[in-house]
């Protein structure tokens, strides 16, 4: 074996012990760990499907779902995963079948025993109790093979806390649960290891964690790698820039970091050392491109499915909120690749074709910009049907993709030389991107179907990954036999029999790249049943507020801190729900006590964004191995050189918690929107030459100084404008009539109210009421809030709180008093200081190339 046999083998060796499983047994052991995950992969198709409901069979409800998922899932970690390194890898000890056994009926004893549990919910006997004290001790056991020790080590500390809670200092201290209690909550309800991350992971993420494999498994990734090539490789470090966007493309189909440094860096990596990048460098590129292709929609690991449970709004919601970071941040990376091949002198690989206008414009952004584009397009150029058409509109567009998926095979056939290319062969030149595009185009297809369903039809994310997934089962049967046919290169029997193995070893892939996911989102649910259980939850408020002294920034410090420190040891997945479970209540609470209203959603961004960060946090990010064993570099340099590229990621979600624009959140025009992408975009650009030290030429410190204050304003205008024209106008609390009567229709009540609690404890907090938009006095408009007041001289107080209402889901409680009434006030928008900021960027510019020019950069 050569030694890039042996490198490749050991990265290989690598994403089967992260993702899939490491053992490869003989006999029957290996026709079980392929059947298992099949049957596994048909579970979850049946029950996604409408099929139950139409033949009125095997319909199973939601907790019986979670329970059967989790089951296959611990069956397949005790069975796929060794229990320690020197553990046998080519067949099964019988201790491990015994332990997937017992571990399997433990989780499947909710399906099992559904009727007799509900019958005696809350009153759970002997054996109920053994069931689950088994199970959650080889669920932790599952946990430790499938993601090893910390996620583990994190969820017996929640366990030893809910027993050992009167022994607790004060500050965290609560009265104990029994053996009875807790397990009862943890395993036989569903506020525990059966809660709401299993649920997501039986309903969406499993679906769209087969579709990505289904892409792969058909050529998708291959081709987005070839595509990225073709379009960028001729360019100043243009594998580098192909690796960035092939690893973005990647994020689109894949939820494993790890997985996406394999698929695109065996490629890309040694194209970037070719052109002149160290192997460092090289690996962290590939790095940080790939860790952030969890950033991209619509998959996002399974962190988007989770936000829609956890925050309450639609996944298309939470897709747009997540779009313009993930494509600014793709766009910084592409730009610090660019900036490091200047410094460098570097070249980009050699064409043998002359560029056409329209492959001279092909770019980064246009390949990004254009899936956004081809988004818009589904829905505004092809969404009219619906409204046309009515419900026959599904099969006229089905028809219509068919004849375009037979239309663009055909036209593949002619250029699958370009797509089936051998990866690990010597390129000397970039291919011709218009042969490339041609050869893939029917890639696409699926993801249009996916966007119809999500946004068109407004499935649910499960039903729409179903159909995306059905349709990906027709192209896996159908495209070999039909390239056959186009271009007779293979007998259509031949074609027809691939088509099924591809299909078959497809749904097996997609099924064991789930057992972590399955057995992470499980053990996660421990730390949030112990959450609800203890009440920790409130105490979490006190104690990170003693921590930050009240501070907003220190405040979101300290959760980032927390997210990179669990991070280095648990998956993303895990690591968003036990950190956002713990944080995100503390930050809206607490930034509402200080007049910041903070949205939900960009609370859960914030968590998962340095959750992702720490997938190449040395020393434990298994991404940044991956990369250096590919690169032959260092794996400790490659991490921290990715960490320092991934910098500009760290910036942004601080920047989207001030400025929720970049959330895409209030603004009220398209021309607004272009205003704040732009600014955006330029605003990540110049972080990137300050942090980078070059922009046309090398960077001066004063320079650095200025660009990370055009950053700072370009993110965050309203910092500047606030100190000259005052947000808001504040009135004393007596006058709420005045201020209700003055508000337009939509607008919130603002106030500060401040009172005891239930604990006795001094609040004070910022809120925003809204009211009925047919309430038309002032005094109509503060009883559609809830509040129903008193006034005690010079104070107004709450008499009465209605049950349910915007006053009460808010926290306020009888009488408290209304301290102040914010009204908005009238003045210019704040983006009048991008003016001088970027008159002094095109001065600093200006400065940079005249200096460039003179030491011959340019």
């Amino acid at each position: 074996m050569t030694k890039t046999d042996q490198t490749s083998a050991d990265v290989q060796d690598m994403v089967a012990k992260a993702d899939t499983g490491a053992r490869s047994p003989k006999g029957l052991a290996s026709k079980v760990l392929w059947i298992i995950p099949l049957c596994w992969s048909l579970f979850q198709l049946w029950y996604a499907s409408p099929l139950p409901f139409i033949f009125n069979i095997g319909i199973i409800n939601d907790t019986e779902a979670r329970s059967i998922h989790l089951a296959f899932a611990v069956f397949l970690a005790f069975t796929a995963y060794p229990a320690l390194k020197s553990s046998p890898r080519d067949r099964i000890p019988t201790v491990d079948w015994l332990l997937a056994l017992t571990g399997s009926f433990s989780a499947a004893y909710l399906y099992l025993f559904y009727t007799e549990l509900a019958s005696r919910s809350g009153a759970p006997t002997q054996i109920d109790i053994i069931v689950a004290a088994s199970g959650m001790l080889l669920l932790l056991e599952a946990t430790r093979r499938a993601l090893g020790p910390p996620l583990m080590v994190v969820a017996m500390v929640f366990l030893i806390y809910t027993f050992g809670g009167p022994y607790m200092p004060d500050v965290i201290a609560h009265k104990g649960a029994s053996l009875n209690k807790a397990m009862s909550h943890l395993w036989l309800t569903t506020e525990g290891v059966f809660g709401i991350a299993v649920g997501v992971s039986t309903s969406f993420v499993f679906l769209f964690v087969l579709f990505g494999a289904m892409l792969e498994r058909a050529g998708a990734g291959a081709y987005f790698i070839k595509v990225a090539f073709s379009l960028l490789g001729h360019m100043r470090g243009g594998p580098a820039k192909a690796a960035v966007v092939a690893s973005g493309l990647s994020g689109l189909v894949s939820g494993s970091s790890i997985a996406n440094v394999v698929t695109t860096g065996t490629f890309t990596i040694p194209l970037m050392k070719k052109v002149g990048f160290p192997g460092t460098k090289a690996g962290a590129v590939e790095v940080a491109a790939s860790t952030n292709g969890q950033l991209t929609p619509p998959i996002m690991g399974a962190a988007a499915f989770l936000m829609v449970e956890y925050v309450g709004i639609s996944y298309v919601e939470v897709i747009k909120a997540a779009l313009l970071p993930a494509l600014i941040s793709y766009i910084a990376l592409i730009y610090i690749v660019h900036l490091e091949a200047c410094k460098a002198g570097m070249a980009g690989l050699e064409r043998h074709y002359k560029p056409t206008l329209t492959q001279s414009l092909l770019s980064f952004t246009t390949t990004i910009v254009g899936l956004i584009v081809l988004s818009a397009i589904i829905y505004y150029g092809v969404g009219w049907t619906k409204t046309v058409f009515g419900d026959i509109a599904t099969l006229i567009i089905a028809g219509v993709i068919l004849i375009a998926y037979v239309a663009l095979i055909r036209l593949a056939a002619r250029y699958q030389d370009h797509l089936l290319e051998d990866p690990n062969a010597d390129i000397t030149e970039v291919p011709d991107p218009g042969p490339t595009l041609k050869s893939g185009l029917y890639f696409l297809l699926p993801i249009v179907v996916l966007v119809w369903c999500l946004t068109v039809e407004r499935f649910s994310p499960g039903l729409s990954a179903f159909w995306a997934t059905m349709f990906m089962v027709f192209i896996l049967l159908t495209q070999r036999p039909l390239l056959s046919f186009f271009n007779h290169e293979q007998s259509l029997f031949d074609a027809c029999r691939q088509g099924g193995v591809d299909l078959l070893e497809s749904l097996v892939s997609g099924a064991r790249n789930m057992i972590g996911i399955g057995v992470a989102t499980a053990a996660a649910g421990i730390v949030v049943g112990v959450v609800t259980l203890t009440g920790i939850g409130l105490v979490m408020t006190e104690f990170v507020e003693f921590i930050s002294g009240g501070n907003i920034f220190l405040m979101l410090l300290f959760t980032a801190l927390i997210s990179l420190i669990l991070g280095m040891g648990l998956p993303t997945t895990a690591n968003y729900i036990v950190v956002s479970t713990l944080m995100a209540p503390v930050i809206v609470t607490l930034g509402a006590q200080h007049g910041l209203i903070i949205p939900l959603i960009a609370v859960h961004l914030f968590v998962f964004y340095f959750g992702i960060l720490a997938d190449d946090t040395p020393p434990v990010g298994l991404a940044a191995f991956a990369a250096a064993a590919i690169a032959k570099s260092d794996p400790i340099r490659t991490g921290i050189q990715g960490f320092t590229y991934d910098i500009r990621t760290a910036i942004l979600p601080f920047m989207f918690i001030f400025n929720t624009q970049l959330l895409m959140m209030n603004i009220d025009s398209w021309w607004h929107l272009l205003l704040t992408v732009c600014s955006a975009v330029i605003a990540m650009l110049t972080f990137s030459a300050a942090t980078q030290g070059w922009w046309f030429t090398r960077t001066r410190w004063w320079e650095v100084a200025l660009l990370l204050l055009i950053t700072f304003s370009l993110f965050r205008p309203g910092f500047w404008w606030d100190h000259i024209y005052p947000p808001k106008h504040d009135m004393p609390g007596i006058l709420i009539a005045d201020a209700a009567d003055k508000l337009a229709i939509g607008q919130p009540l603002e106030l500060q109210v401040s009172g005891e609690n239930l604990e006795g404890k001094f609040v004070s907090k910022h809120v925003r009421l809204p009211f009925a938009e047919e309430a038309v006095s002032p005094e109509e408009r503060i009883a559609s809030t809830g509040l129903i007041l008193r006034q005690d001289g010079e104070k107004m107080l709450v008499d009465m709180v209605e049950f349910s209402s915007p006053a009460e889901q808010a926290g306020i409680d009888f009488d408290w008093e209304i301290t102040s009434v914010s009204l908005p006030a009238v003045r210019p928008m704040k983006e009048w200081v991008f003016v001088p900021v970027l008159l002094l960027l095109a001065v600093l510019g200006w400065n940079q190339k005249r200096r460039a020019r003179r030491l011959g950069h340019l």
